[in-house]
């Protein structure tokens, strides 16, 4: 019989560690995620320095930049998570095709049959999480049984690297665990009269499924639901979906800064970088978002679209977008291009236009000595002043 093998790969708190992966500045320092830079916003996710100054996930932005004025409140960052998503998602895809992203810091894998072609199989666990962290320096944990409601419970409450439960094992693990662990004790209903049973852990529930009739007149219609998580039972299956495409190009300044040369040669940085992808690809872009992280907190943002690939008319676009974003008199942290919704492009010259002309052939001349020494091998003066600021 083939063994049944379902991992959950969960990469604790990615938003911090790719805060700090990308500014080395923020390793040993406060850090606080929030859902915005508005005195009504509120905490979404915590360093442990942060938590050590007195704040909890959830407390609004008002509340937490009077206890501490040592955390650093950084704006939700999407793109760059999803970058850090898509890059550990890439990671895990070569040690198995079916992989099922759930949220953005977790992973099921459908590992069946694995067991007949290697020795053991949390060898392979150890491996995907070495591997994450070596490719791209997030870290994680594995959590191993034969479904995915027991896998995620594992990586929830277990803090080790890796731990499995094998098969048959399923309703002792659980046993001992708080029934919150349980999907359906979210449920309003279920949760109530759980508190007024005064059920504190998992061991109970199913003590009280060996009398069905009573179990069904306090649960309704989630009778057969808790019945079947509190013993570890579940019977869905690892669904892969679908991702999105992006090219996203980010720059964390080196100096908090305001000065508009320096930021208008940062952003023609990342948009030459944008342009010679795009290039390479050989397509254009329906959408692209620029984002403007300041070092109070707060993000502004605006939204293009790119017609043409050569780097002249990529920067136009770009610096348009910036300084439509950028309203404020802050110091700049972050600049952020994320581009997505492709489309083939052909470079159908106008005969009428030199100046078209010229740009392509320029764009296409640059190409060739940066595809040969680096795409940093060629930049302005304005560039080069940023870059070493």
């Amino acid at each position: 019989m083939i063994e049944k093998d379902v991992f959950h790969i969960r990469l604790n708190n990615i938003e911090i560690q790719a805060e700090r992966l990308i500014d080395s500045c923020l390793r040993t320092r406060p850090i606080a995620i929030i859902s915005s830079s508005h005195h009504n916003g509120s905490i979404v996710c915590l360093s442990d320095e942060a938590k050590d100054e007195g704040l909890v996930l959830g407390m609004k932005v008002s509340v937490a930049r009077k206890i501490s004025n040592r955390t650093q409140l950084l704006p939700y960052n999407y793109s760059l998570y999803e970058r850090i998503h898509y890059h550990a998602y890439r990671s895990i895809s070569s040690y198995t095709p079916i992989v099922e992203p759930e949220g953005i810091s977790e992973f099921f894998l459908d590992m069946n049959g694995m067991q007949s072609i290697i020795n053991d199989i949390q060898d392979t666990g150890i491996a995907i999480i070495n591997c994450i962290r070596d490719k791209i320096g997030i870290s994680g944990i594995v959590g191993i049984s034969t479904n995915k409601l027991v896998s995620r419970i594992i990586t929830s409450v277990i803090s080790d690297s890796i731990y499995k439960v094998d098969s048959g094992s399923e309703a002792q693990f659980l046993s001992s665990l708080s029934p919150l662990v349980l999907p359906i004790v979210k449920e309003e209903h279920v949760n109530r009269i759980l508190k007024f049973l005064l059920v504190d852990h998992i061991g109970q529930i199913q003590s009280m499924t060996s009398q069905p009739d009573h179990f069904r007149i306090f649960f309704g219609n989630y009778a057969p639901i808790l019945d079947n998580e509190s013993r570890g039972y579940d019977s869905s299956i690892v669904r892969p979906l679908k991702r999105k495409d992006h090219i996203l190009e980010q720059v964390v300044l080196k100096r908090d800064t305001n000065d508009i040369g320096l930021l208008h040669g940062m952003v023609r940085y990342l948009s030459d970088k944008i342009a010679f992808q795009l290039r390479k690809r050989r397509q254009l872009a329906n959408k692209v978002r620029l984002e403007i992280h300041y070092t109070d907190g707060y993000r502004m943002q605006r939204l293009g679209s790119l017609k043409r690939t050569d780097d002249v008319s990529v920067m136009d676009v770009c610096q348009s977008l910036f300084d439509g974003a950028n309203k404020r008199r802050n110091c700049v942290r972050v600049i952020l291009i994320d581009i997505w919704e492709f489309r083939p492009c052909i470079n159908q010259i106008d005969l009428f236009s030199i100046k078209d002309k010229r740009m392509i052939l320029l764009s296409n001349a640059v190409d060739e000595i940066r595809q040969k020494y680096g795409i940093d091998s060629l930049q302005n003066f304005n560039v080069l002043q940023a870059l070493n600021m």
